[in-house]
């Protein structure tokens, strides 16, 4: 499973991508977003919070892992791309509260977004801190 994403996602093109996709989901007006009231799942904007930035801290660790770059600065990069994830998500709920019309701030959607970066980090410290060990 690995060597296919390190094969069809590592390039710059899927983080990149998937950081726009959240962009444009988080910072959407509450009008354009769809609301169904006949088929409810309780609480599935917490999954999708989770999602979307395991989603990101996954992919940008990814394509870093493919770099020669030893592992104590990679795993020092990896954090911080953690610490950017968690920015991004907190950061998007003051911009929802403030800015955007129809969404509003909600602390469980940033203890989504916190958890879902915590277990992309944690998987890439497993998963992605092998390969390039020059020191």
């Amino acid at each position: 499973m690995i060597s296919f994403l390190k094969k069809y996602c590592s390039g710059w093109w899927a983080p990149i991508g998937w950081s726009v996709f959240m962009g444009i989901l988080l910072f959407m007006p509450g009008s354009l977003l769809p609301h169904e009231n006949t088929f409810v799942i309780p609480q599935f904007d917490k999954v999708v919070h989770i999602v979307m930035f395991g989603g990101f801290v996954f992919l940008w660790s990814l394509w870093l892992s493919n770099r020669e770059i030893p592992l104590k600065r990679r795993l020092a990069l990896f954090f911080i791309i953690f610490l950017v994830g968690i920015g991004y998500g907190i950061g998007s709920e003051y911009i929802q509260k403030y800015f955007i019309p129809g969404r509003d701030y909600d602390n469980v959607d940033i203890i989504a977004d916190m958890i879902g970066a915590s277990l992309a980090y944690g998987i890439c410290n497993i998963v992605l801190s092998t390969g390039y060990t020059k020191k």
